[in-house]
């Protein structure tokens, strides 16, 4: 029996990861809605969870967690292991090297489309800054476009915890009011990802 609770809002994309592998793993847990709309983040009892002041923060029993990779990768090392984490080091290797590529190169640039389109009120649109994240989006997913020609799941043949971290800007991107590019293995892959109850769940959260 597991013990866990999970601070962070549900339209949250990096909250999103958090509760797709909890999901995915059947792992119950305990969610505290924080941040946006739900005050708290500035309380002194929260920051002493996180120092940031962000979301999602997860419990598990007396061990605390920031970051949504670094959650998304225990959980799938302490209860999914063989499954969402493969135990072969030779095989994990790509699951790694494409989860920090979602952090380090994906998430900035769909994130910055996405703030600049959808948060940002029309009449303050940045039309250039606009162009220059949705280049930088279709850039990556022509990367993953190559990829997934290659094999169903970033990671290789099995869902991994590095299509996790990256299926969470799909419900964001095939909902922006955007022209996008087709990409086919995208497209094929976004549908393997939606054929998961635990997927539909996380992700398909309104952002209104």
């Amino acid at each position: 029996m597991t013990d866990i609770t999970l601070w962070g809002r549900l339209s949250s994309s990096n909250v999103q990861k958090a509760v797709w592998t909890l999901e995915e793993l059947g792992l119950p847990y305990h969610h505290i809605p924080l941040g946006g709309p739900y005050p708290g983040l500035d309380d002194p009892a929260y920051r002493a969870l996180n120092p940031n002041g962000l979301v999602p923060t997860l419990r598990d029993a007396d061990l605390v967690i920031w970051e949504s990779h670094a959650i998304v990768r225990y959980l799938a090392a302490a209860y999914g292991s063989g499954l969402l984490f493969p135990l072969e080091p030779r095989v994990r290797a790509p699951i790694d090297q494409w989860t920090d590529w979602v952090a380090t190169t994906f998430q900035p640039a769909w994130i910055a489309l996405f703030w600049r389109l959808v948060r940002t009120p029309a009449v303050q649109h940045d039309r250039a800054a606009i162009d220059k994240a949705l280049a930088a989006t279709i850039s990556c997913l022509a990367t993953m476009e190559q990829r997934l020609e290659q094999v169903p799941y970033l990671g290789g043949q099995e869902l991994s915890y590095a299509d996790i971290v990256a299926g969470v800007a799909l419900y964001r991107w095939t909902t922006m009011d955007i022209d996008r590019p087709a990409l086919p293995n995208v497209e094929a892959w976004h549908a393997r990802l939606n054929a998961r109850a635990a997927f539909r769940k996380a992700v398909w959260v309104s952002y209104e």
